[in-house]
């Protein structure tokens, strides 16, 4: 063989091998394979958390589109809107030109999924239950952007950051937990949500963690009847979220009595993103306060 066919060759063995490599195959949080041939430049993202571990995975700027109350960081507040998480416009969708579409599983429509793959779209669905979930969803997305060195630190400083909390916190002594996440209907967190993750982490013991739903309605009697030590609301802004000094009329309970009734922002605490850390060291502040006053 001449110099001449074995560079030729070579050449070709080169872009048959580099265009096998530029394949990204990922598994979401639901077990699915998704397969891009090449990271994706146009992103739209169906939930304001996707939208957040986006821009932690430094790939922000390839974000065309996103749905409401996606304003976390600043920049995300300039993404142009496709509607609401719960009634997203596949118009609006189909209109940016995406070659990636976050959805939230548990948040987004039933069927949306289907409805945005009979479009020919690419789909990435993230629902982080667990703390560990997080930084992989940071990773997987740096890897589906192209932004994976970006990425790779970010989720580094997450289970670094999270190895901490776990070490000071987690062999403390319980404390029993009402978790209140919204006023009326009341509502708090089962054992398989992101949130009772974060009160295990804490020390505390969720008393609603024997329940399968992720966000159950629960009565105040079955509250009573449990008496936490603690309870923890979340609510919008910086104020004291509405119903929970209603708590202060059952002086019976333990929380009650011991002055126990602490506020974490809905934003820390609600979004499972790297902020969730944020909220993680206030819970776990707040729970050795209880402990403190026993």
């Amino acid at each position: 063989m001449t110099f001449l066919h074995t560079a030729s060759l070579a050449l070709l063995l080169f872009y048959i091998g580099g265009a096998a490599h530029a394949e990204i195959v990922v598994k979401d949080d639901t077990g699915a394979t998704l397969r891009l041939p090449a990271p994706a430049r146009r992103i739209v993202s169906l939930a304001p958390h996707a939208t957040e571990i986006l821009f932690a995975a430094g790939a922000g700027g390839h974000l065309v589109g996103a749905v409401e109350y996606s304003d976390y960081p600043e920049a995300a507040k300039r993404v142009p809107r496709v509607g609401g998480y719960s009634n997203p416009d596949l118009e609006s969708i189909v209109a940016r030109k995406p070659d990636l579409v976050l959805v939230w599983q548990s948040g987004n429509a039933d069927g949306l999924v289907k409805r945005l793959h009979a479009l020919g779209l690419s789909v990435y669905q993230t629902q982080p239950d667990r703390l560990e979930d997080i930084p992989a969803n940071i990773e997987k997305l740096g890897r589906l952007a192209g932004s994976e060195a970006a990425a790779q630190r970010a989720a580094a400083d997450f289970r670094q950051r999270l190895a901490t909390l776990r070490k000071q916190y987690s062999t403390r002594p319980p404390v029993r937990v009402f978790y209140q996440a919204w006023h009326q209907p009341l509502l708090s967190v089962g054992g398989d949500q992101i949130i009772s993750n974060v009160i295990r982490l804490c020390g505390g013991e969720n008393i609603f963690a024997g329940l399968a739903a992720k966000a159950p309605n629960v009565s105040v009697e079955a509250v009573i009847a449990a008496d936490p030590e603690a309870i923890v609301a979340s609510g919008m802004g910086r104020d004291t979220p509405v119903g929970l000094d209603d708590w202060r009329a059952w002086k019976q309970m333990k929380a009650v009595a011991r002055g126990n009734l602490f506020h974490v922002s809905a934003d820390l605490m609600q979004r499972p993103t790297p902020r969730l850390l944020d909220g993680a060291e206030q819970l776990c502040r707040h729970l050795e306060t209880a402990r403190g006053r026993r």
